[in-house]
């Protein structure tokens, strides 16, 4: 099946998309998509795919993210920001709530985080602080910045869904390799943690945030929008900034703006970007990606990108 798909990302999230309004696949079909298009080994590569799908009566459009093991996500903010610019565009409008898997987005193309820049905020959330939405059996009601035994016996866990799950450790530095460790167990699927969990540690710095993820169903990745969403909220719950106060959270992709209420609202601003549009054939049996046709390049958007990341 050939498909017409975009690369994009959203502040290094990179994502192929698919305008899926009219597709009929199955469930199964489109985690083998999944699969054969996020392969970094293969022709594409990617975080993950994203989908573009009709809305409901709430929203104008909907996302589908769907990890590359073909996971299907509850949300990926960096992603709703793609999705919404390409909703946008469809239908000639620039707000619009996005339906999520088991929420709500909502989003309007904002001022350019930094020139040439294509810029959306969104707002997500409430956030939740029960762990028995998760579950996490043997947890406390909630988990604010304390000690989860069964994953570690020393480090200090704060535990937010976004509506994902999000598991946020404040660092002084951060230590990749002990963040793999503690996200493979995570990603195990342990008897206390049957639906796995995105593990973030992060540094204050200053104002700002640095939030480095292992995200369920992708592994180490440069950037997670619901993990800076998550980590906001966090730092704002446990005083390490302020509520309503807007900061700059840093990843290895870039950055976005954000604030976090007591509401549990999560507002995040940053970049929709266009690399490439083309299409490809996928092999729905074998789950493989092959004949890659690259009809359109974007270069003064990546190269706007790229400016924006050093500041």
């Amino acid at each position: 099946m050939r498909f017409a798909i975009v690369k994009c990302h959203g502040s290094g999230n990179d994502f192929p998309m698919i305008d899926a309004r009219d597709l009929s696949l199955s469930e199964t079909e489109w985690a083998g998509v999944a699969r054969a298009l996020a392969d970094r080994a293969g022709p594409v590569g990617g975080d993950g795919i994203l989908l573009l799908v009709p809305g409901d009566d709430r929203a104008a459009f909907g996302m589908v993210m769907r990890n590359s093991d073909g996971s299907e996500a509850e949300t990926c903010l960096n992603g709703v920001r793609c999705v919404a610019r390409a909703g946008f565009e469809a239908l000639g409008i620039d707000a619009a709530t996005v339906r999520l898997k088991t929420s709500h987005a909502d989003a309007v193309r904002d001022a350019e985080l930094s020139p040439g820049v294509y810029t959306v905020r969104e707002t997500a959330g409430p956030a939740g602080l029960s762990t028995a939405a998760w579950p996490i059996h043997g947890a406390p009601e909630q988990l604010v910045d304390a000690v989860l035994p069964m994953l570690d016996g020393t480090r200090r866990f704060t535990a937010v869904t976004m509506p994902n799950p999000h598991l946020v450790h404040f660092v002084d530095q951060v230590d990749e390799t002990e963040l793999v460790r503690l996200g493979r167990i995570c990603e195990a699927a342990p008897e206390w943690l049957p639906n796995r969990a995105n593990l973030s540690f992060v540094e204050l710095r200053g104002d700002a945030l640095f939030v480095r993820t292992f995200e369920r169903g992708v592994g180490l990745t440069d950037s997670c929008g619901s993990a800076m969403a998550a980590s906001t909220y966090a730092a704002c719950l446990t005083g390490r900034i302020a509520w309503d106060r807007p900061t700059v959270v840093f990843n290895r992709g870039g950055l976005v703006r954000a604030f976090a209420g007591q509401d549990g609202m999560v507002t995040l601003s940053g970049n929709a970007t266009y690399e490439w549009a083309g299409s490809i054939s996928v092999d729905l049996a074998t789950e493989t990606a092959s004949d890659l046709v690259v009809e359109r390049r974007f270069p003064d958007e990546i190269a706007a990108w790229d400016a924006a990341k050093r500041g």
